[in-house]
């Protein structure tokens, strides 16, 4: 089995990398593999509602950053970890811009395990927080929660790492998605089915 964590801050190995790490220090531990993807420092274009992606399920129609090259990663993981820094009190925009063409685009993420994860200086976490989770919970994604919001707060990844508190919700954070990965690993091997979902019904809000 294995986890994606996606690294959404522009900083390779900053505060939001030293959360990451320390979910995947935990996972490893727990005989899951975990990859942590970094989205980059470049701009990332938004969604353009081109509708490319409807015609070729699983590929976003811009290759000029990384969304695609996280897609392919995404095939093979099991469970999927976001992580991103606070800016505005809200996901970073570049975090943003990645979700949405990964989502739109993407297949395959129904009944895999999702969580968030933002890392902050001082405010604006559980804003960020409630604004990711919505990527999987219009997606059939089981929501991996911890014992307290998974949320880290420093200025520098020594600041985190300070952080003892934010640390340990890290850590419980990976034992959690370690244990319903592999509930689900022995659903599947008694024959539980997945859910079967009903045909789609889209209703817009007029008269």
């Amino acid at each position: 089995m294995k986890v994606l964590l996606i690294n959404g801050s522009p900083n390779i190995h900053g505060c939001t990398y030293t959360a990451l790490e320390e979910i995947a220090g935990t996972l490893e531990k727990e005989q899951i593999s975990a990859e942590i993807f970094h989205i980059g420092n470049k701009p990332i274009r938004g969604c353009m509602d081109c509708g490319v992606c409807y015609k070729f399920p699983g590929k976003c129609a811009y290759d000029d950053d990384t969304v695609n090259k996280a897609l392919e990663l995404a095939k093979e993981a099991d469970g999927f970890i976001f992580g991103a820094p606070v800016h505005y009190a809200s996901a970073s925009g570049a975090i943003t811009s990645f979700l949405d063409r990964f989502f739109y685009s993407g297949t395959g993420f129904s009944y895999k395990p999702g969580a968030a994860v933002v890392s902050c200086r001082r405010a604006g976490s559980t804003a960020s927080l409630d604004q990711l989770n919505k990527y999987f919970t219009i997606s059939n994604m089981p929501v991996v929660s911890s014992q307290y919001w998974n949320m880290v707060h420093g200025n520098t990844p020594e600041e985190v790492r300070q952080d003892l508190e934010g640390m340990q919700v890290m850590r419980n954070l990976g034992k959690n998605m370690a244990w319903l990965l592999k509930c689900i690993e022995a659903g599947k091997n008694t024959g539980v089915p997945l859910p079967q979902p009903e045909e789609r019904v889209f209703t817009n809000f007029i008269r």
